[in-house]
């Protein structure tokens, strides 16, 4: 099998039941960061930094209930606001690329990139709700 690189999935698929952030920050390249100064990591095919989205995973058959999904993006990007009477931000993220690899652990793990994160759209949270 010749896979290569990043796989493209759908958010529904990695998050069936959704996602909430809880935040956002740079990612730091360690290797450029040795000098003492902290520097950002970038994506390698489009130069943009990185930032991380810590998320936790309301799914009650999910392996693991958090996660971290690396975004591309120019600038911060902002998170939606909390869901109202909640301390929860629900999040949805485009351009969701999966990749596995063998952690220290020697397990498979996996990296999810996405080119955005946003709310989740109107009409798949009410979709939700009606199931």
């Amino acid at each position: 099998m010749a896979i290569r690189g990043a796989i493209p999935v759908r958010f529904e698929d990695v998050f069936p039941a959704g996602a909430f952030a809880v935040s956002v920050e740079p990612v730091a390249d360690f290797e450029a960061s040795k000098s003492g100064a902290k520097v950002q990591a970038r994506d390698k095919a489009t130069g943009h930094p990185l930032w991380v989205v810590s998320v936790v995973d309301p799914d009650p058959e999910a392996r693991d209930t958090s996660a971290r999904v690396k975004v591309v993006a120019p600038v911060l990007p902002v998170l939606p606001d909390a869901a109202p009477g909640l301390p929860f931000r629900p999040v949805e993220f485009d351009g969701l690329t999966v990749t596995a690899y063998v952690n220290n652990g020697g397990r498979v793990a996996y990296s999810l990139k996405a080119t955005g994160v946003r709310a989740p759209a109107a009409n798949r949270s009410s979709a939700k709700s009606a199931a």
